[in-house]
């Protein structure tokens, strides 16, 4: 497609088989019943199939790229593969619908965008590629950490990651939830590091957990992948997961039931609270100081001469400019 959106290839490999349960040593902690994340994963589908009968290929196709595919379908087939590979609606669908896109929330006043292009999708591939991730991390975290915390972590997340796109990327839409995916990655390690003194095999988990989201974000140098999104949003999810997602320390829930005279030990470690302080810190300031540059209409490539870098990295084989 013309515009750059975050691409199918772009989700970070949920099934690549890291299960934190593994090395946890584990307490007598609540199992929670996972019900956020399905129902994120069917409104995304919805919101899919809202685009594509909006886009309505049959109609608006004006032939020059192409016939529409899967015609069958009727007003829900696919537009010109030359014009979306990934089996989608057009590029002016997703603009009206709620892409993000730089000169819409500046000039257009339109901030809402910041929200609603994390449920969109390019096509029928990215977003298959996306709800399978979401379901492979999502739906685990959730029954470890309940839907409170997971919610706010993969909305909180989805707009840092549309936040620093935005500062980044101003020629081009982009949608897609992989900034909210990255998130519950960025989550995922800081809880490991947080809850550093209760697992067992931590430099097994570590390292496991960091080839996962490395592996991820290389995969975001390829073109019309928005690795901003995905930079941003594991950036504001690991800063939340030192908030929300502390664990007891090790032996507290038992110490609990011990004679009244007992000393009881706290239930986090001073460097716990410590990580939340700054993470919190950190957090708001990021998101503040984003959103104030995002509506002053600053170009963060001014300042920074390599970072389009981090989203593309040009080759023989394709370039970066669109």
């Amino acid at each position: 497609m013309a515009d750059l959106e975050r691409a199918g290839t772009e989700k970070p490999r949920a099934n690549s088989s890291y299960n934190p349960n593994q090395y946890y040593v584990g307490t007598q902690e609540h199992q929670w019943t996972s019900w956020l994340i399905p129902m994120f994963v069917v409104a995304n589908i919805i919101v899919f199939i809202v685009a594509m009968f909006v886009n309505n290929c049959p109609r608006n196709n004006t032939g020059s790229d192409g016939k529409c595919v899967a015609k069958f379908l009727g007003r829900l087939s696919f537009q010109p593969l030359r014009e979306n590979p990934l089996f989608g609606p057009s590029s002016s669908t997703l603009e009206k619908l709620g892409a993000l896109k730089w000169s819409k929330v500046v000039h257009g006043h339109q901030g809402w965008r910041l929200v609603t292009c994390m449920w969109l999708h390019a096509g029928v591939i990215h977003l298959l590629a996306n709800m399978l991730s979401l379901i492979f991390i999502g739906i685990r975290l959730e029954q470890q950490f309940g839907f409170v915390r997971v919610g706010i972590i993969y909305l909180l997340s989805g707009l840092g990651g549309s936040i620093l796109s935005a500062l980044f990327i101003q020629s081009n839409i982009s949608v897609g939830a992989s900034g909210a995916l990255f998130g519950l990655l960025g989550a995922m390690l800081s809880e490991l590091l947080t809850n550093w003194s209760i697992y067992t095999n931590k430099a097994a988990a570590l390292l496991t957990l960091i080839v996962i989201i490395a592996i991820n974000l290389a995969v975001g140098i390829l073109p019309h992948v928005d690795n901003f999104a995905h930079i941003g949003g594991f950036l504001a999810g690991f800063l939340l997961g030192f908030i929300l997602l502390l664990r007891p320390q090790f032996g507290w829930m038992e110490s609990r039931n011990l004679p009244a005279d007992t000393r009881v030990k706290s239930k986090h470690k001073p460097y716990q609270y410590i990580l939340l302080l700054v993470a919190s810190a950190l957090l708001i300031a990021g998101l503040t100081t984003g959103l104030v540059l995002l509506f002053k209409g600053e170009n963060l490539n001014k300042h920074c001469s390599w970072c389009h870098y981090l989203s593309c990295v040009p080759t023989s084989r394709w370039k970066c400019g669109n």
